[in-house]
């Protein structure tokens, strides 16, 4: 680095964000795009670490510290190649990653790590302003076809390298369109769309062809699809959502997290289902159950449709404000910072377990167990119900979002007969990606579990490698 002594002079200063009045009014991305000069000086804080945990740390290697140093020398160009080189969507990552990089960041040890994503998400910006960004064309086609099904962050990434690398790539998507859960299950408040549009135009001028609405081992057999190419790849996530089974499950009212979600995102794309029943959070008193991403996106989406009232319900104690991080670091301390939505007006009940839900044909409140948590002498912790520390709380929607099980079994899985492993996913070791069907590979959610769309993308980059060696033998696609 030019200046050694960056990160003692410069504060971390983190993008803006529209205020709170402003961003629950409308549904478009609210934090801004870091300015170049803000930029340099948070690029400038690098301390060019002799053994960067930044890149270890990071799921698809980002080269972080020398992009850094390249942005501090206003070299953009070679800043926006170097971090092309190891995700194919920054712009994705920029916006939705929870950046464990900077969990890892050296300067976490003083609670003040560089802006690494705000950093990653000029760079792209960047990029896309000055025209770098082209269709990378393979003129040496291989007559070897595979199809992707699936159009997520694993699937598209996957499709983009095999695509680059010569292979006639088909992507199946069951939905309309293409993105899955970048596009249904992400707000717009947090990725606006036409960001994945700009970037689905490159693949397709690439030679990736999408046919949506079309759900593999349904509407189209399986068998046909390995008897006309040469591989498949299964990307198609994790979408078996966890459940709650208590009292009151079956009242209306209670709906899946995705479900209100999806519905939401079609509606601000303009895709009205007139069939289909709407759920709105207008003028109710909303209650999330999940503390993870997915629940912190219905707690954004309810504040926005005009709830008078959303509470986060989450089974674990409330991190405590500060801990050593020394005692954690490189890995995450588990510290409580306030998000944006608790800054919106959202609330928090902690350590209480869902016991029952109340109401005659709609849900009116649901009853909660209060939690103690225990450390065990292994490390682990015990859960431990409070005698006599029940209580109600009043509620004219719920939306579950504990996480998700696994892939979906009927239908694809089923008919591959594929070996499953102890959690349900699709059983195919990250050497090869390999499934207990020849010819058949997974990637993503679908064989890793719920995971972060960071992981996607590497998995997606790994599997088309692991392709790409099956079919050829040898591979120039980059191992991470």
């Amino acid at each position: 680095m030019e200046d050694p002594a960056g990160f003692l002079k410069y504060p971390r200063k983190e993008a803006l964000k529209q205020s709170v009045r402003q961003r629950i009014r409308h549904w478009h991305e609210y934090e801004q795009v870091m300015p170049h000069h803000q930029v340099l000086c948070q690029a400038t804080r690098c301390m060019d670490c002799g053994t960067p945990d930044c890149h270890s740390y990071c799921p698809v290697s980002n080269l972080i510290p020398d992009w850094n140093e390249l942005v501090h020398d206003t070299q953009w160009r070679s800043a926006w190649l170097e971090l092309e080189s190891t995700n194919n969507f920054p712009e994705f990552t920029g916006r939705l990653c929870p950046a464990p990089c900077e969990d890892a960041c050296t300067l976490r040890l003083t609670d003040s790590p560089v802006t690494i994503r705000s950093i990653e998400l000029a760079i792209i910006e960047h990029a896309w302003q000055r025209g770098w960004i082209k269709p990378q064309r393979n003129m040496h086609k291989l007559f070897r076809r595979v199809a992707v099904i699936g159009s997520g962050p694993a699937g598209l990434a996957c499709a983009q390298q095999l695509a680059r690398a010569g292979y006639h790539v088909t992507v199946y998507e069951k939905s309309d369109r293409i993105g899955g859960l970048l596009r249904y299950g992400i707000p717009d408040f947090r990725l606006e769309k036409h960001v994945l549009d700009r970037r689905l135009r490159q693949p397709e001028a690439e030679g990736v062809r999408f046919h949506t609405g079309v759900e593999v081992g349904v509407q189209l057999d399986i068998k046909e699809l390995r008897r006309t190419g040469h591989a498949v790849v299964l990307a198609c996530g994790a979408q078996v959502p966890r459940d709650i089974e208590v009292p009151g499950r079956r009242l209306d009212g209670i709906h899946y997290a995705m479900d209100y979600l999806a519905q939401q995102n079609r509606r601000i794309a303009g895709d009205y289902d007139l069939q289909a029943r709407v759920i709105t959070a207008y003028d109710k008193d909303v209650v999330v159950i999940g503390g993870g991403d997915t629940g912190s996106d219905c707690v954004g989406t309810a504040i926005r449709q005009g709830a008078r009232q959303v509470t986060q319900l989450q089974y674990h104690d409330q991190p405590p404000l500060h801990v050593e991080v020394r005692d954690y670091w490189p890995e995450h301390a588990p510290e409580w910072h306030e998000t944006d939505h608790d800054a919106e007006g959202c609330r928090h009940v902690w350590a209480h377990d869902t016991i029952a839900f109340e109401g005659l044909d709609y849900v009116n409140g649901l009853v909660l167990q209060q939690l103690r948590w225990k450390r065990c002498s292994d490390g682990g912790w015990d859960k431990q119900v409070v005698p006599g520390k029940a209580r109600q709380l009043s509620t004219q929607l719920v939306l579950l979002a504990m996480g998700y099980a696994h892939p979906v079994h009927r239908g694809l899985i089923e008919s591959l007969g594929l070996q499953l492993d102890e959690y349900g996913s699709v059983a195919a070791p990250e050497s090869d990606y390999q499934t207990s069907a020849p010819g058949v590979f997974s990637c993503g959610d679908m064989r890793r579990g719920q995971s972060l769309i960071v992981w996607a993308i590497r998995e997606g980059r790994q599997c088309a490698r692991a392709v790409d060696l099956w079919l050829s033998g040898d591979s120039e696609l980059p191992r991470v």
